[in-house]
């Protein structure tokens, strides 16, 4: 399936939820569920005929025999997860276009909680009761027939694809609510290309999962870089969320991608259910910015929290309407210490957290100065804004790095990145990146980190991709020989001989100690502070642009007074008209 198919696919597919909103008798917030419930039985249903035959042959092999292995547990092996025959989506959607529709979607659902243990009280059941309203009794059947337009040969990847184009769809018609269960694709995107996931026995954590995402990227980095199947088989997922319905979102989401983890629904301030300290080769995350509710005596003895110190305010204060107890004065940096401390002796981490962070004072300043000077924070990047549903504001990354801790030409160093100009526009109130900026800003880091085959073998794809492109096209989706043209220029103008150089206005590794170091800048982690900006050269000199600007200043006084002028007219006219 091509980009573009897949593309038309998906905005077919979100016709479902236009005709759902329409008729349905849910609250707007509320249709995201069972339209999530479809796409997962639909999965289920195309994944198992697609394994279909191996299924029962391994069975019929088997059969009578010391090895014999039931349907189910041979399903389990080939689908991670058995589809008993009422939940068939083709049953289902060929049965009557009537009330009786939702009823067999309802059994569908408990069948398959019924059969699958992990997957208790995770689908949606009793919702599908409100898409058959008196007036369009129709109206499941022709969503569920919508749904039918997914070709049967599609593979796990496109499918898990198609779910999370629907969680970011649904995330941004919700707005700042839908941003507490949804990081941006891209985003997200990004932080697996710095992390550079590694196949095998690895365990990745994400405290403050919400929908999965996190983990679905990074598998599917693995995929995209040709990782064998049962290599990525050996990798799990670790999540936890503390909202009842973002569970079932992140657990629906890792079976559709096929992603092997544990999501366990607890608040992760107060519940390690996973034994984080030492123990995970990556963490990567989106939590919630500023939390202040965090009562101080429950973390201050966690050693999730107290490696580096637990923030603490000067004095002893409480919110108004709180139980008197003292509180963290915001929850940043308990996040941040949680992520440091959960890593293993080489392990990384990348995490979405609020700009001030990076420059918080008091008790933060500290736990970041420690931080700084042990060598764990590898990069920062200041994200553009307008990246996120939920927030506006430009949001940083931080990535940690164990291994660095004991690299002495880089302990001292931080690679800094600001991206906040670096974007592709999606509407009014919202951005991204584009693959291509991904990958431009992703090599950043693998030039520093002296990969400049890297660098070479990007080159080498743009420069087949321009080849092969047209020199015009009407398809907006179409990218155009200037295009990649483009990309190349981005690339070769900032780093023309294939190696890292700090580049003015997007990247500077910067020591801790020297001029304009971080010591000097008291330990911010700032990416402004230290990239500094372009200045344009605008080929003028100082007195061409003073008398420029002079004239700029008496064009504005003239537009002024003529401006009184039209306004006192306007005003004679209407008393002339009108009267006093």
């Amino acid at each position: 399936m091509t980009d573009s198919e897949l593309k038309t696919l998906k905005d077919n597919l979100w016709h479902a939820a236009d005709v759902l909103r329409a008729g349905a008798h849910l609250a707007a917030n509320k249709y995201g569920q069972p339209i999530l419930g479809l796409i997962f039985l639909r999965y289920a249903d195309i994944l198992y005929k697609q394994h279909k035959a191996e299924i029962e042959a391994e069975y019929n092999k088997s059969k009578g025999t010391r090895a014999e292995k039931s349907i189910k547990d041979i399903s389990i092996k080939y689908c991670g997860f058995y589809l008993p025959p009422e939940a068939y989506y083709t049953t289902i959607n060929d049965a009557p276009d009537d009330a009786n529709k939702a009823t067999l979607v309802k059994k569908a659902m408990e069948a398959i909680e019924r059969e699958n243990e992990k997957m208790d009280g995770v689908l949606p059941k009793e919702v599908y009761g409100q898409l058959v309203p008196e007036e369009e009794p129709e109206l499941l059947s022709n969503i569920m027939r919508i749904f039918m337009d997914i070709p049967e040969n599609i593979s796990v990847d496109l499918f898990g694809e198609i779910y999370e184009f629907f969680l970011g769809e649904f995330a941004l018609q919700e707005g700042k609510d839908g941003g507490t269960f949804y990081t941006p694709a891209t985003v997200v995107r990004y932080m697996v290309e710095v992390l550079q996931p590694e196949n095998g026995e690895k365990k990745i954590l994400d405290p403050a999962c919400g929908s999965g995402g996190m983990f679905v990227q990074a598998a599917r980095f693995m995929h995209r870089h040709n990782k064998a199947s049962d290599e990525v088989m050996k990798f799990r997922c670790y999540g936890v969320e503390k909202e009842p319905d973002t569970v079932k979102l992140a657990k629906m989401n890792l079976l559709l991608n096929n992603v092997r983890g544990e999501i366990v629904e607890a608040n992760s301030f107060y519940s390690d259910p996973h034994n984080a300290v030492g123990n995970f080769d990556y963490v990567m995350a989106n939590p919630p910015f500023n939390v202040d509710e965090v009562v101080y005596d429950k973390v201050k003895d966690d050693p999730r929290f107290n490696i580096y110190g637990v923030p603490k305010n000067k004095s002893k204060t409480t919110k108004k309407g709180s139980d008197k107890k003292e509180t963290v004065p915001n929850a940043n940096y308990l996040w941040i210490s949680y992520f440091a401390s959960s890593l293993n002796a080489t392990g990384k981490a990348a995490l979405v957290m609020a700009n001030s962070a990076s420059d918080a004072g008091g008790s933060e300043l500290e736990i970041r100065k420690k931080m700084i000077e042990e060598g764990i924070i590898s990069q920062m990047v200041t994200l553009p804004s307008n990246m996120f549903s939920s927030v506006t504001l430009p949001a940083t990354l931080w990535f940690f790095d164990k291994q660095k801790t004991k690299d002495e030409q880089k302990k001292d160093k931080i690679l800094f990145i600001d991206a906040r100009s670096i974007f592709t526009q999606v509407d009014r109130a919202h951005r991204k990146f584009s693959d291509e900026q991904i990958k431009n800003l992703g090599i950043i880091t693998r030039l520093y980190n002296g990969d400049t085959q890297a660098f070479k073998d990007l080159i080498a794809e743009y420069t087949a991709a321009l080849k092969a492109a047209p020199q015009a096209s009407e398809d907006k989706e179409v990218k155009t020989k200037a295009y990649w043209q483009a990309q190349i220029d981005w690339l070769t103008e900032r780093f023309p001989d294939g190696t890292y150089t700090d580049v003015i206005g997007l990247c500077k590794a910067a020591s801790i100690e020297g001029e304009d170091g971080i010591h000097d800048q008291d330990y911010s982690l700032n990416a402004g502070r230290y990239v500094g900006v372009v200045i344009e050269d605008d080929g003028m000199t100082e007195a061409e642009f003073k008398a420029k600007m002079l004239g700029l200043n008496n064009e504005l006084e003239t537009l002024s007074k003529e401006a009184a002028t039209l306004e006192k007219q306007i005003a004679d006219n209407l008393k002339e008209l009108f009267g006093e």
